[in-house]
């Protein structure tokens, strides 16, 4: 008499199995939703790469070279998620979309939510090394309508590519944040930017070095838009003929959201004052999309 065996399971399915019904009493559905998901998605990854215990190895230990890394002042976690698409992604999936609207970009490592306050045409730029810039433009909800008191955060790096909070001490520079007259309109002084590398001594480094990708960032100026009843807008402003705008490591250019930098000699500018040497300005609006989420 011959006695038939169950045929064993696949080994891999079931220990993808196992993990996956670890899940099912969380009380979150949410959390049940996307931690399932995420385990299905990260063991189709390890079996169609065939894995090695010494590649999971690396990987952990990449891991572990980005925690020792960050700190208040930088935020290698984020810059692994830019330069892998996966932050430029997740604006895209919950960017609103409506036409007219400022399009979203990526918020980067370097936001600061203590920037100091400077008033309606002020120098953010206080000392950072560039050309002076003058730029101004208006904050309008979608239908137009001028969103006055709405609070605006730039910020943006020197023209040595580095960032007030990447220096040593308490510098700030090239950084502040404002509110809107009545008439929604903004205007502020500070420092023409200038492309950079974002920061390759760390393990995101040694990722791009070794795919053989340039760190580059074209010039830009980062905004932060919030107003009541609005969604707040994460965005930038690129200055038009940069290299690097085809090429940027992060994926966050926008073709809407890069502007001509209008060069000017020494003499009279916008806000009345006289400049002493050659200067720049850029105008860029700022459409917000009100916020009809309950």
């Amino acid at each position: 008499m011959t006695i038939e065996h169950p045929v064993a399971a696949d080994p891999e399915q079931a220990v993808t199995d196992r993990v996956l019904a670890s899940f099912d009493g969380a009380p979150d559905p949410r959390l049940r939703e996307v931690m399932r998901s995420l385990v299905r998605h990260l063991h189709a990854f390890a079996r169609e790469v065939r894995l090695s215990e010494a590649e999971w190895e690396g990987a952990v230990g990449f891991l572990a070279r980005a925690g020792r890394i960050t700190d208040e002042r930088r935020q290698e976690f984020v810059m692994l998620s830019d330069v892998l698409g996966l932050s430029m992604l997740t604006v895209a999936i919950n960017e609103h979309g409506a036409p007219g609207a400022t399009e979203a970009t990526v918020l980067g490592p370097f936001f600061a939510e203590d920037a100091p306050e400077i008033p309606l045409g002020g120098d953010l730029g206080r000392g950072a090394a560039g050309p002076p810039c003058f730029v101004s433009g208006r904050v309008r909800s979608l239908d137009g309508t001028p969103v006055g008191g709405a609070r605006v955060d730039v910020w943006g790096a020197d023209a040595d590519g580095f960032y007030d909070v990447q220096y040593a001490g308490d510098r700030s520079a090239g950084r502040g944040r404002l509110a809107t007259d009545p008439d929604g309109g903004y205007r502020f002084w500070t420092v023409l930017p200038a492309a950079y590398p974002i920061p390759c001594d760390g393990p995101v480094g040694d990722l791009l070095a070794a795919a053989g990708r340039r760190p580059m960032r074209p010039a830009h100026l980062h905004f932060r838009a919030a107003a009541p009843g609005h969604r707040t807008l994460v965005t930038h402003v690129f200055v038009a003929g940069d290299p690097y705008l085809a090429d940027d490591v992060v994926f966050g250019v926008r073709d809407s959201l890069v502007v001509d930098a209008e060069h000017h000699p020494a003499g009279p500018a916008p806000d009345g004052t006289h400049r002493r040497t050659p200067w720049t300005s850029m105008a860029f609006d700022l459409v917000l999309v009100p916020d009809d989420r309950s």
